[in-house]
């Protein structure tokens, strides 16, 4: 807990250091900016490294496309939420309207190109946030959406969202289903982060096409399997230790 708490205090130190000190980068190219975010993310993942003692691992890297793609992950702790962004090229997460009031982090969120999503606003919200991921498909970017909408206890029944249908259908991109088991190290609502190794695991694309219910249950089966065998073998590797 000791070591969570001095994490959680550099996490949110540096977070803010990179906002304030970062602000220049309004003035640059996007791509600037982007790769100081990348830079923000491994920061965070060296401090959790070596204070909390949690690593990672990523496996399947290779079967990423190497243009345009729908990524859809599994979502279970705050971990992911920066921690893919260095996995990718050129990544546009899909976030909730709100992030993006925040003082400094929304403004760049908007500077990044991130894809806004209102839930309560109706169709019209919906044709926008569509537009929005049409257009970073267009320039050759990768869309990362957590398809649950919210983060799911390890283990926890799935409840994936129609929006991972809704983006499938008119993006007509290939979709990459990513397993992970980060919930296990750092729970949701949660302080405290354990020592370990997260497992993020790419899966084979999903091409695209298909009807709507056997593309959601591909997506669902490929990534719910393959986050229970992950939290299972973190699992095994505590009791082990």
């Amino acid at each position: 807990m000791v070591r969570s708490t001095i994490f959680g205090l550099l996490f949110y130190t540096t977070t803010v250091l990179f906002l304030v000190f970062g602000s220049p980068f309004f003035f640059t190219p996007r791509s600037w900016a982007m790769a100081a975010l990348k830079v923000h993310a491994r920061t965070e993942l060296w401090l959790l490294k070596h204070i909390v003692g949690l690593d990672f691992e990523v496996r399947g890297l290779d079967k990423l496309p190497k243009g345009p793609c729908l990524v859809a992950s599994k979502h279970q702790s705050a971990w992911e939420t920066f921690a893919l962004i260095p996995l990718f090229r050129d990544p546009a997460l899909l976030m909730k309207r709100e992030l993006f009031w925040i003082p400094l982090h929304g403004w760049f969120s908007y500077k990044f190109r991130m894809i806004p999503v209102d839930r309560d606003a109706g169709p019209t919200a919906l044709r926008r946030m569509l537009h929005a991921a049409e257009d970073r498909i267009k320039a050759g970017r990768e869309i990362i959406i957590f398809p649950e909408g919210t983060r799911r206890p390890p283990g926890a029944p799935p409840a994936y969202k129609t929006g991972i249908v809704l983006l499938y259908n008119a993006l007509k991109v290939p979709c990459v289903p990513v397993a992970l088991n980060s919930g296990y190290f750092w729970p949701r609502r949660s302080w405290r982060r354990k020592p370990g190794t997260v497992v993020v695991e790419v899966l084979d694309p999903i091409p695209p096409g298909l009807p709507k219910a056997e593309f959601l249950k591909r997506l669902q089966d490929a990534i719910e399997t393959a986050s229970a065998r992950l939290l299972a073998e973190a699992k095994a590797k505590d009791e082990a230790r």
